[in-house]
Order: C-alpha cells, then sequence, then structure tokens
C-alpha cells in the first residue's frame, strides 16, 4: 500500500497543527489534567489516522479485459437504469452509479483501455451526492474513451456535500489503459458510468465495488 499524492499537503498540515495543539495542551492548557492530555492525544491519532487512510492506495492485482467495463471507483453500486444521456450521446444509455463514502479508496481509473474522445470539467454545485441531480448541477467531470473495439464509454466524476475538489489526469486525444490512475476525489463523491444498451450488467444494487478490479458489464462485439 502507498499514500497518494493528492493526500501529502493535507496529511503534512493536519499532522503539524495537531501536534502543536498536543503541545500547547501539554505545556500550558491542560498541564496539571494528564488525562486530558491522555484523551486529546487519542483523538488526535483517531483524526490523523482516518486522514490517511482516506489516501490510501492498496495494491491490487488489476482486471484486464479489453470486451470488459471495470470499476472506475471503490463504492456501493447505487444505481442500475436506463437512462437519456444528453450531454455527450444525446440517446439512451445504461447507467451505473457508484456512491463513494469517505471510508472508501478514492483514487478514479479508467474503465477501459482506449483514447480519450472528449473531457469536460464543470464547475457547479454542491447536492448530495445521492440526489438525482448531482450527476447534472454539482462540480462534476465527463470524460468519454472510445475502448478499442470503437465502442464509447462516458463517465463522469461527481463531487458531493463534502467532496470539493476533483482532480483528473487526462485530456482528449491521450491514451489511456485500463486500470490506470485517472483522477482522485476528495472526502465522498460519485462516479457515473454510461454504457450502450445492450451491454451485459454484471453488478446489482448494493454491492461492493474496487476501482480496477470488479467488472461492471460486458460489452457485445
Amino acid at each position: 500500500m502507498r499514500l497518494h499524492r493528492e493526500g501529502y499537503t493535507i496529511m503534512l498540515t493536519t499532522g503539524l497543527v495537531l501536534l502543536a495543539l498536543n503541545l500547547l495542551a501539554y505545556f500550558y492548557l491542560f498541564s496539571d489534567n494528564s488525562l486530558a492530555i491522555v484523551l486529546l492525544a487519542v483523538a488526535s491519532l483517531i483524526l490523523f489516522g482516518l486522514i490517511v487512510q482516506f489516501f490510501r492506495v492498496p495494491n491490487r492485482a488489476l482486471t484486464l479485459h479489453d470486451a470488459q467495463i471495470i470499476a472506475p471507483a471503490d463504492g456501493t453500486i447505487v444505481v442500475i437504469e436506463e437512462t437519456e444521456e444528453s450531454e455527450y450521446f444525446k440517446e439512451r444509455r445504461r447507467q451505473i452509479s457508484i456512491f463513494m463514502s469517505p471510508l472508501n479508496v478514492h483514487v478514479n481509473r479508467n474503465p477501459v483501455s482506449g483514447v480519450v474522445r472528449y473531457f469536460k470539467y464543470y464547475p457547479g454545485k454542491y447536492l448530495v451526492a445521492w440526489h438525482p441531480k448531482s450527476s447534472t448541477e454539482n462540480e462534476r467531470t465527463t470524460i468519454v474513451i472510445q475502448a478499442k473495439n470503437g465502442v464509447e464509454v462516458l463517465f463522469r466524476q461527481i463531487a458531493g456535500a463534502v467532496a470539493r475538489r476533483i482532480r483528473w489526469y487526462v485530456k482528449e486525444g491521450q491514451p489511456v489503459e485500463q486500470g490506470q490512475e485517472m483522477g482522485f476525489i476528495k472526502f465522498g463523491s460519485r462516479v457515473d458510468v454510461f454504457l450502450p444498451l445492450d451491454a451485459d450488467i454484471k453488478v446489482n444494487i448494493g454491492e461492493r465495488t474496487k476501482g480496477g478490479v470488479t467488472v461492471l458489464a460486458e460489452l457485445k462485439d
């Protein structure tokens, strides 16, 4: 396991603030109250541990298959439905949505190998990630990758009420590999994936996913 570079500044800042707070408590605020000092130290360690675990990147054997759509994020499947995709395809698609809690790994990965045909970033609101309008009104990115067989897969990084910072590492025209890191969303969010209607869905509502590992669907030839 390693720690993601997106967390370096936050972890360092948090560590320094907590260290300063504990030193202040030890020498001045609670110098005569050992219980308060111990409780503050324990609370500080727990808080720092939670922040560190948020930026963890576990070692995984990635699933690599040209005919399969792999989960771009860790989380829970909250939507599987046929819907109108109005930004790029402008036609009906099969949508799979993954909700990412603050306890999930928050690295985002390319669901297929291919070429990025479309990318756009939208500033927006911060509705809760499971709100029906979050995919069209929240801060978000839209990425379309054309797979090697010519099929295009669209997915969106969506900010939530807590997640207010989206990072991405792709651009239009860039070749990408399945399972490769394409971005990061800080502190809880959602990822939507839009597939052809004839895609063979392999997951169910409520199922937990592992980014880069779980097979969401298989594409038809």
